[in-house]
């Protein structure tokens, strides 16, 4: 069902600049990425196992990743009586995303009929992040994976304005349980409002039997809107409640990190046979499936296992790549279609290293010209602003 094209993967915010990679991060972001190109592959000919069709969840990993990254930088400075610095951190934000998002941007508008997803959509979506909440994937779908960078973006802008209207009674009360009551509450709120959605604008079509209608109504009402996909971040920020808030329930927790793998690997498999375009699916699969990465992420950060301990062989540069990939893999993909045969596509042991190669590749190059510049500015600033003595931390 979810093999609508426009499914993306995530940008997830790197690790704060003072604060050592943790490798469960990385490999988690690092599966992450592989899943979901591969997930994108099965629609190019490449013949894949059938667990790839569920490869979208892969973007909702990403986005509890990015809910726990930046909910902890933040959370941890209202914890200790700080204040956030508010413009640093939108400025970082910027400074992290938009560099290499509009210089992919640019090239699909350079490239005309040759970009994949044949039209691109009108340029305002795209420049001001609202290509998710007024698509027209009927007519293009060209840079279509942009409308998850579209939730996090509009993330960074409420997540801001939820830590100051809590902030100032969190300080001497308990902010632990408000951010965990008002995520819950969102959640909840999320379940009936994609349940309204549903009956509203994908069951008529079901009635009918217009299943292409019904999945194009589905994709656009309650799997691209921020409204509706909030669960992830959500649950990342959970996470980072409990750890600023809660230490010593954070330290009991990370003492159990193969009954979270387990729990979550286990949820996640139940996910699969969830059927996402029914009403039950409508209401439970996204924040199951945030659960599940949510089981993960905190499995993987347990020191008392090896991959919290220890970077496995390449993962550290999958990790690293990773914004990149995601923003090129899909044109990628598309100019492999042209140049290999389709006998080599029907192939998987053969094509597989050719499409990842040159997607690394691809990626390395957008890395080293727009991500790794940019990155050492952040750093540069980092530097000048502990210079000055900021007594804050500085947000992710």
């Amino acid at each position: 069902m979810m093999s609508y094209q426009t499914t993306p993967i995530a940008a997830a915010p790197d690790v704060a600049h003072h604060e050592p990679r943790a490798p469960g991060i990385d490999l988690l972001r690092a599966l992450a990425i592989v899943t979901v190109m591969l997930y994108h592959l099965g629609s190019h000919g490449v013949a894949l196992p059938a667990w790839v069709e569920h490869g979208w969840m892969g973007v909702d990993l990403f986005f509890v990743l990015s809910g726990y990254l930046i909910g902890w930088q933040v959370l941890r400075t209202v914890a200790q009586g700080g204040a956030p610095r508010w413009g640093r951190f939108l400025l970082d934000r910027a400074l992290r995303i938009l560099p290499a998002y509009y210089a992919v941007l640019i090239l699909y508008v350079l490239l005309g009929q040759g970009r994949e997803g044949g039209n691109l959509q009108p340029l305002w979506k795209f420049v001001t992040f609202m290509l998710n909440l007024a698509p027209d994937w009927e007519h293009g779908t060209a840079y279509s994976h942009a409308w998850s960078l579209c939730v996090e973006e509009h993330f960074y802008w409420l997540f801001p304005l939820a830590v100051w209207l809590l902030a100032g009674r969190a300080r001497k009360r308990a902010s632990g349980r408000l951010v965990g009551a008002l995520a819950l509450a969102i959640v909840a709120g999320g379940m009936l409002l994609r349940g309204a959605l549903w009956q509203w604008r994908v069951a008529p079509h079901l009635a009918g039997g217009d299943t292409a209608a019904a999945i194009g109504a589905y994709v656009v009402s309650l799997y691209d809107p921020t409204y509706a996909r909030l669960d992830g971040l959500l649950l990342g920020v959970m996470l980072a409640s409990v750890r600023a808030f809660r230490p010593a329930w954070w330290t009991r927790l990370l003492r159990h990190p193969r009954r979270l793998l387990a729990a979550g690997f286990l949820v996640l498999f139940c996910c699969m046979r969830i059927d996402a375009l029914g009403p039950i699916g409508a209401l439970v699969l996204f924040p199951l499936v945030a659960l599940g990465c949510a089981c993960l992420l905190a499995g993987a950060l347990s020191p008392a296992t090896r991959i919290g301990r220890r970077q496995l062989p390449g993962v550290r540069t999958l990790a690293l790549l990773a914004f990149s990939l995601y923003l090129t893999h899909k044109q990628v993909y598309a100019w492999l279609d042209e140049w290999l045969p389709q006998a080599l596509r029907a192939a998987p042991l053969a094509a597989l290293p050719v499409y990842a190669l040159v997607s690394l590749a691809a990626a390395a190059l957008l890395y080293l010209a727009v991500e790794r510049p940019e990155l050492r500015l952040r750093v540069r600033m980092s530097i000048k602003t502990s210079a000055r003595g900021s007594g804050s931390a500085t947000p992710p």
